[in-house]
C-alpha cells in the first residue's frame, strides 16, 4: 500500500469543531467518549451538528456486512459536506478502520484519517497530518492499551446511566467473529482506575454504571488477583444508591462466584445478558463457542436457583454454516426452555478473515435464513410478552432516566431486571428512585403507577 505517512507533533487546535457519529455496540459508544476526551485535550470542541464540524469521525462496526454497508453509504452522504467545505476532515475509526484500512485509504477519496481501536491517542497527530494534505493512518493493535487514565467525556443525554470500559479485546476466537482481529487480545484495566472513574461518575450525579468488555466476565487483574466478581463487588460498594450492570458475558466464564456475588449484593442489577447464539451443540462446536447446550442450560439453572427474579437476555444467530432444520429447531426449543426476556437476533453473514470464512461454506440460502430468523423473532416476541405479563401486579424500584418520547406527562426508567417502565411524571426527575406498581404491559414495555418514592 503506497500511503505516505507524515507524523507531526500534535498542536492545540483552537476553535476546531469535532462531530462524532457512533455505530455498533456499547463498546463503541464508550470509545467515542474516550476519543472526545483526547480531542478536547487538544483544543477541539464537540458539536452535534455535522454541518458545523471541521472534523467528522465515524466510529464503525464490522460485526456484520450490513453494518459496513451502512458506513459506506454514510461516507457517500458526507461527500456533500466536503464539497461545500473542502477543508473538512473525515475520519473512519474503530473496527472497520482496522479491517478495511487499504480500501478506506486507497478507494474512498473522502477519507482523510483511518484509526483502529488502539490508536485513538494519535488522532490529534493524524488530524494534523490530514490538514497538511496527507492521509493519516494508524491501525496498530496493542497488547497493553486500555485508555485506563483517560476520563471519558460523556455523550449520554440523561446524566443518569454511564458506560465504563473495564477491558479490551477478546481471546475467544469464535469462528464467525471478527472482534479478535479488529480489537486484538484481551487485556484488563487496573481496577483502581475503574473505581476512580465510577466514584467520579457518582459524585457527578450518575446513579447507574454498566461495566463493558467484549467478554466482561473474563476480567482479571493479575497484579492483585482481582477477578470480575471482586470488581463487581468493589464497584457496588461505591454507594448503595449506585446500580451496577455489565455486558457482555460469555457462558463459559459465568462463574458460581459471580452468580453468588450478584445474589448477595442488592445494588448489582438482577439481569444477565448471556449470548447462546445457537441451541445446537453441533453448531456451537462449529462456532467454537467452547460450551455445549447442556452446559449453557446448567448455567441458566444456577442463575435461576440463586436469583429467581433475574432476567436473562441473549444473542441468536440464524443460518450458520451447515445449520439443519433440526439444529434450528433446537435453537427454538432452547429459547422456550430459558424463556428469554429479550434477544438480539441476526441472520448469519460471513465475515472475511474469520475461521468460518477460511474453512467453511456459507451454505444456507438467504431465503431460508430469513425464514428461520422470522421464526426466532416471532417466538421471542411471544416470550417477551409472557415475561412482561408475569410482571403485571408486581412492584419494582425504578431508576428514572427521562421523559417519555410519546407523552411528556410520563416518565420512563428501568427496574433491576433492565425492563423499561413508563409511569406518570408528577414531580420526579432523572436520577430519582421511584417504586412503581405494574398495571399493564406490551411486549416491550411495562406500564405502571407510582406507589412510594425513595
Amino acid at each position: 500500500m503506497n500511503t505516505k505517512r507524515t507524523f507531526i507533533r500534535p498542536v492545540i487546535d483552537r476553535d476546531m469543531k469535532l462531530y462524532i457519529e457512533t455505530y455498533g455496540c456499547q463498546m463503541n459508544v464508550g470509545d467515542s467518549e474516550v476519543v472526545l476526551s483526547i480531542m478536547q485535550e487538544h483544543g477541539y470542541t464537540h458539536t452535534t451538528q455535522p454541518g458545523e464540524a471541521d472534523i467528522i469521525l465515524i466510529n464503525t462496526c464490522s460485526i456484520r456486512d450490513n453494518a459496513e454497508q451502512r458506513i459506506f453509504g454514510r461516507l457517500r452522504e458526507l461527500a456533500a459536506f466536503k464539497k461545500k467545505k473542502p477543508s473538512l476532515i473525515v475520519g473512519v475509526i474503530g473496527c472497520m478502520a482496522e479491517r478495511l484500512k487499504e480500501r478506506l485509504i486507497e478507494k474512498e477519496e473522502i477519507v482523510d484519517i483511518v484509526a483502529g481501536p488502539d490508536a485513538y491517542r494519535t488522532l490529534p497527530v493524524l488530524a494534523g497530518s490530514a490538514r497538511e494534505g496527507h492521509k493519516g493512518i494508524n491501525v496498530l493493535l496493542s497488547r497493553e492499551e486500555t485508555y485506563a487514565e483517560i476520563r471519558p467525556v460523556r455523550l449520554d443525554k440523561n446524566g443518569v446511566s454511564a458506560f465504563v470500559s473495564i477491558m479490551r479485546g477478546c481471546n475467544n476466537m469464535c469462528s464467525y467473529c471478527v472482534v479478535p482481529y479488529t480489537r486484538g487480545v484481551e487485556r484488563s484495566r487496573d481496577p483502581q482506575t475503574i473505581l476512580s472513574e465510577v466514584r467520579d461518575l457518582f459524585d457527578k450525579g450518575y446513579r447507574e454504571v454498566t461495566l463493558l468488555g467484549q467478554n466482561v466476565n473474563s476480567y482479571q487483574w493479575t497484579e492483585d488477583g482481582t477477578d470480575f466478581a471482586d470488581l463487581m463487588r468493589a464497584v457496588a460498594a461505591v454507594s448503595p444508591l449506585l446500580r451496577v450492570r455489565f455486558a457482555t458475558s460469555h457462558p463459559k466464564d459465568l462463574s458460581d462466584k459471580l452468580i453468588e456475588t450478584m445474589a448477595r449484593t442488592p445494588n448489582i442489577c438482577k439481569a444477565i445478558h448471556l449470548p447462546a447464539q445457537s441451541g445446537s451443540t453441533r453448531i456451537l462446536q462449529l462456532m467454537n463457542r467452547k460450551y455445549t447446550r447442556e452446559w449453557y442450560l446448567e448455567r441458566i439453572a444456577a442463575i435461576r436457583k440463586a436469583m429467581p427474579e433475574c432476567s436473562i437476555t441473549t444473542d441468536v444467530i440464524a443460518g450458520f454454516c451447515t445449520e439443519t432444520p433440526e439444529d434450528h429447531a433446537q435453537t427454538l426449543s432452547l429459547m422456550r426452555e430459558v424463556g428469554y426476556e429479550f434477544a438480539y437476533m441476526f441472520k448469519y453473514s460471513m465475515r472475511p478473515g474469520t475461521k468460518a470464512f477460511r474453512t467453511m461454506t456459507d451454505d444456507i440460502p438467504e431465503e431460508e435464513k430469513t425464514k428461520r430468523l422470522t421464526e426466532i423473532i416471532n417466538l421471542q416476541n411471544e416470550l417477551s410478552l409472557k415475561s412482561n405479563q408475569r410482571d403485571v401486579g408486581k412492584r419494582f424500584e425504578v431508576l428514572v432516566e427521562g421523559v417519555s418520547k410519546r407523552d411528556e406527562n410520563q416518565l420512563f426508567g428501568r427496574n433491576s431486571q433492565n425492563k423499561v417502565i413508563v409511569f406518570p411524571r408528577k414531580d420526579h426527575k432523572p436520577g430519582d428512585y421511584v417504586t412503581v406498581k405494574v398495571k399493564a404491559c406490551t411486549s416491550a414495555t411495562l406500564l405502571g403507577e407510582e406507589e412510594t418514592a425513595f
